[in-house]
């Protein structure tokens, strides 16, 4: 018991003696030991980096999470060191009521089809979005997050350790400055010696810790650049599912757009300005095929063909259809049973399917 006394009390006194330093030092009434301008620069590089480091975290975070509820959510699974649940993304999310939709709306609709295609295609950009986060946390965020709460707690641990001893080795130097007698004197010298041993012992630990930023450094350079490759894989992955699924829905023309029978667009807009090219290359379930039909030996009838303008290059996706160039001008007509979004194309002595989606009708 009497220890723990004595040792609190001593604890006080050096605790108050570093006080009033540190207070005199403030009011220029007390020399300050000054550290060396590498050790200085050591430690400016340090805050830097620290500094600097946080706000990276940070806006990482916000990038790959926007959702301000999310993140306080995975933040407390962190600190009580839970698994985070699997979240669904948003575009799985939007993925998924687009396949929903299209259940209810008949999948076999030109619209019910076109939600399942696109709505698959959302859950696989959502699933290159997960992976992609998953990615970055695992290789970018936890090695920055690990340098903030493991290296850098130490050296500023360090640090006040350093600042202390400082403030020890100070009020040594004051202590024997205001000494008289030669007995008051020698023990503040002893003092001084073992504060001065102190104080450098400690300089040392903290400046092979500052040294070790280049480390970290080198440490996040690599992190970079895998969360670089990361963000690459990613965009690349979006950029060719968006791609297939434009090349998918090409196949499969909107059933409401370029219908012969359907009105006129309002005056003043074009027939090219209200129609929204899409790029058919595949037959539907109702599209007579190369057999069914003979586009080969089948004329045209003697009625019923019609002038038309191409609006966009069209590529044929086989032998049935007809490749188009635009502002060509090209005959039309239709066949018995044929699906309204396609008619019979004729230049020169070619024949085959094109697109109405992609025609001009002249007369």
């Amino acid at each position: 018991m009497d220890f723990n006394v004595k040792k609190l009390a001593s604890d006080a006194g050096v605790f108050f003696t570093r006080a009033v330093q540190f207070t005199e030092e403030k009011l220029g009434q007390a020399e300050k030991t000054e550290l060396d301008a590498h050790f200085e620069n050591l430690l400016s590089r340090a805050d830097s980096t620290k500094n600097w480091t946080e706000k990276i975290l940070r806006q990482t975070e916000v990038l790959l999470q926007p959702n301000p509820s999310a993140r306080i959510e995975e933040f407390l699974y962190e600190k009580l060191d839970r698994k985070i649940p699997s979240r669904i993304t948003n575009g799985e999310l939007l993925g998924q009521y687009m396949i929903d939709a299209a259940s209810e709306f008949g999948p076999g609709t030109p619209y019910g089809s076109t939600l399942i295609k696109v709505g698959e295609a959302q859950r696989r950009l959502g699933a290159a979005d997960r992976d992609f986060i998953q990615s970055s946390m695992i290789n970018f965020l936890t090695p920055l997050r690990n340098f903030l709460e493991g290296d850098w707690k130490t050296i500023s641990k360090e640090r006040r350790l350093l600042e202390n001893r400082r403030l020890d080795l100070d009020a040594c130097k004051a202590r024997l400055k205001k000494a008289k007698a030669a007995e008051a004197k020698a023990a503040a010298e002893q003092e001084l010696r073992l504060a001065q041993t102190e104080f450098d012992r400690q300089a040392e630990v903290t400046r092979l810790l500052l040294e070790g930023i280049s480390s970290t450094h080198t440490n996040h350079l690599r992190c970079l650049h895998e969360f670089v490759e990361a963000q690459s894989t990613y965009y690349a992955q979006c950029y060719q599912y968006t791609l297939d699924l434009q090349k998918l829905l090409g196949r499969y023309p909107s059933a409401f757009v370029g219908n012969t029978d359907s009105p006129a667009p309002p005056s003043g807009i074009s027939p090219s300005a209200a129609t929204i090219p899409v790029v058919p290359s595949l037959t539907g379930p109702g599209t007579p095929t190369p057999s069914s039909v003979g586009f080969t030996e089948v004329s045209p009838p003697s009625s019923g063909t019609r002038k038309a303008r191409v609006l966009y290059d069209y590529d044929a996706a086989d032998s049935s259809e007809l490749e188009l160039f635009a502002d060509e001008l090209i005959t039309v007509y239709s066949l018995p049973g044929m699906d309204s979004d396609w008619l019979m194309g004729e230049k020169g002595n070619k024949k085959g399917k094109v697109p109405v989606t992609y025609l001009e009708l002249l007369n």
